[in-house]
């Protein structure tokens, strides 16, 4: 409950609340969704249209730089066929949008504030969009969606815990709520997006897509992603006069020093950085979904709903939105299990819970191992394997990412927030460089084996997180319970 003395200087709009939280947090949510939205809506058909449509002689010719990027993969890889290469694209773009989120951190601390810097990287992102629209572009769309990003990112998420003041018990929650948003855009847009790239051509007259360009459907995919980034940017917008201030801003009205950060600020800054590689390995496995489960569902998968008796084909890229919708359904579930476990006294702690989640990942890909072997190397395996698949994997993010980011938002000092976040965010973009390497694997490798080996380095996260459990529960607790405001 907010009092007197931490709302003096909010306005009216800043203090209003909605469904026990501040009226912030429901903006937050619905821009944090159409920004997903563009991103997955863009990520579901990446791969398929690299793959099937644009990296294929008679097109790739056109793309601006494709001999020298290829060129660049090829000194550390030897020479890469199509499906290679596009992993190897797919897993660089992945991982770069979540490394300039460190820098994106470190310009809102220092120079522009976070909410400039998020109205920058939404415009970023519907402009590298949209450049996706034209074939030679892609190269120049992917950059540009990378830079926006790294602005975008880790200050639309650290706003979230700024809503709240230090010790506010409601920031965990608020912060599985805010996940819930990223999830319900990520879950629409495979099935906007994703039909829009996989099936427009088919459903239109072949005339009619020639003179559109043979595979139109892909540049309409990108346009609504586009689309539904513009639409993200006008409700941040409007949202503005409900935000707090900027930390930066606070201090620059304040006219304060800042002051050195503390021992007790560098041990959580300390137990945040010996995270990063276990969860670094854990987005490696988890974000093959995009890439080679995205390949599994297209070539290996029996898509009808019933064999024999309703034949209608689940499209490839709708399975990504399973990941996504499952998110939404199984939260409710997974914090209701943990506010029983904390009625109990037996509530895993933080960093429990992530070796937890990791442990779920590699179950999740041991399902897929056992699919691979069960329908042999010319068989396909029935959805339902998939869906078991990403049962055990939605569980297992639960127990990671949304607390991760709350781990992130309390226990970093006040005036490096963004730049923390940013530097979570390198897991990411480690993890996605991973894939993409591990993804490289896929048409040379026999479908069990590759998917063992992939449960084999989500377990190995987990052994790791497992061990950092003891020595850095104290820590980490001992920080969340009260953050000092640091200037």
């Amino acid at each position: 409950m907010a009092t007197a003395a931490t709302t003096a200087g909010l306005t009216k709009a800043q203090t209003r609340n909605f469904l026990g939280h501040p009226v912030g947090l429901s903006y937050l949510f619905t821009t944090e969704m159409w920004e997903r939205f563009s991103y997955y809506g863009m990520r579901a058909i990446l791969i398929l249209y690299l793959t099937k449509y644009l990296l294929l002689t008679g097109h790739v010719e056109g793309v601006i730089g494709y001999q020298a990027v290829k060129s660049f993969f090829e000194l550390f890889t030897g020479p890469l066929d199509v499906q290679p290469l596009s992993s190897m694209i797919y897993g660089t773009y992945t991982g770069l949008v979540y490394l300039t989120p460190f820098f994106g951190g470190i310009l809102a601390d220092r120079l522009w504030g976070q909410r400039f810097t998020v109205i920058i990287g939404a415009a970023l992102m519907a402009l590298g969009e949209f450049a996706l629209m034209f074939d030679s572009l892609l190269y120049v769309g992917l950059l540009v969606l990378i830079i926006g990003n790294g602005a975008f990112k880790p200050n639309i998420s650290t706003q979230v815990g700024s809503l709240y003041q230090p010790g506010d018990s409601r920031i965990d929650r608020a912060y599985s709520i805010f996940y819930v948003g990223i999830n319900v855009g990520a879950f629409f847009s495979p099935l906007i997006c994703g039909t829009l790239g996989e099936k427009m051509c088919t459903v239109w007259a072949t005339e009619t897509c020639r003179q559109l360009g043979q595979e139109a459907g892909w540049h309409f995919g990108f346009a609504a992603a586009g689309i539904g980034m513009i639409i993200g940017l006008l409700i941040y917008l409007f949202a503005l006069r409900t935000l707090p201030a900027d930390q930066l801003q606070k201090t620059k009205t304040a006219k304060t020093e800042k002051r050195k950060l503390t021992r007790e600020d560098w041990k959580g800054v300390i137990a945040i950085i010996l995270l990063i590689f276990p969860v670094t390995l854990f987005w490696a496995t988890y974000e093959q979904q995009g890439n080679t489960i995205n390949l599994w569902a297209d070539a290996f998968t029996d898509r009808r709903l019933i064999p024999g008796v309703w034949n209608l084909e689940i499209p490839v890229t709708w399975f990504q939105s399973f990941n996504p919708f499952m998110i939404f359904a199984f939260t409710p579930f997974v914090v209701a299990l943990w506010s029983r476990q904390a009625k109990k006294g037996t509530e895993p702690s933080t960093v429990a819970k992530m070796a937890i989640g990791c442990f779920l990942c590699a179950l999740s890909y041991a399902v897929l191992a056992a699919a691979a072997y069960v329908t042999g190397p010319t068989g396909h395996a029935s959805w339902l394997w998939l869906l078991l698949y990403f049962v055990i994997l939605t569980t297992g993010e639960l127990y990671i990412s949304p607390i991760g980011l709350a781990l992130v938002a309390r226990v970093s000092p006040a005036r490096i927030v963004s730049m923390m976040m940013g530097l979570w965010f390198t897991t990411s973009f480690i993890g996605n460089f991973l894939q993409g390497y591990l993804g490289s694997f896929w048409s040379s490798m026999d479908k069990t084996m590759f998917f063992l080996m992939i449960a084999a380095v989500a377990f190995g996260a987990s052994v790791v997180v497992f061990l950092f459990v003891k020595p850095l529960k104290p820590i980490l607790e001992g920080k969340m319970k009260t953050k000092p405001a640091t200037t």
